[in-house]
């Protein structure tokens, strides 16, 4: 079996409200990623995996039936963040040498949420 290998970083974006914030990142789970809201109201997210987020059970396990609910988490953390802040959270990873390698991105900012990944090649302009 390949093991997925991945890591995931992104830039800090301060808060309107840290409080809250940390409440809504409790509510879900990252696999074996980290979340930080810093006493100065900036969030971080790393570690070494593929972001992707879950709710979470009573137990803080992931609810893996109720399916990957990325988008909906990065809409509602969207509302929380300071204006003119944004948050952009990459991955890249690989399992062994397959096609195709794992990359995307999401940006969190002026209360839209963008995503870009490998899937789809636009044509070169000359």
């Amino acid at each position: 079996m390949a093991t997925l290998q991945a890591a995931t970083t992104s830039t800090g974006a301060i808060v309107s409200d840290p409080q809250a914030v940390r409440e809504l990142c409790e509510s879900y789970c990252f696999g074996t990623l980290d979340w930080e809201v810093t006493e100065d109201g900036e969030l971080i997210i790393w570690g070494y995996d593929d972001f992707e987020v879950y709710e979470a059970r009573e137990n803080g396990l992931p609810d893996y039936e109720g399916g990957i609910v990325t988008h909906e988490f990065l809409r509602e953390l969207a509302d929380h963040l300071e204006a003119d802040e944004e948050l952009d959270i990459q991955t890249a990873g690989f399992t062994k040498c397959r096609f195709p390698v794992l990359a995307k991105r999401y940006v969190v900012r002026d209360g839209e949420v963008l995503h870009a990944d490998l899937s789809s090649p636009d044509p070169i302009d000359e």
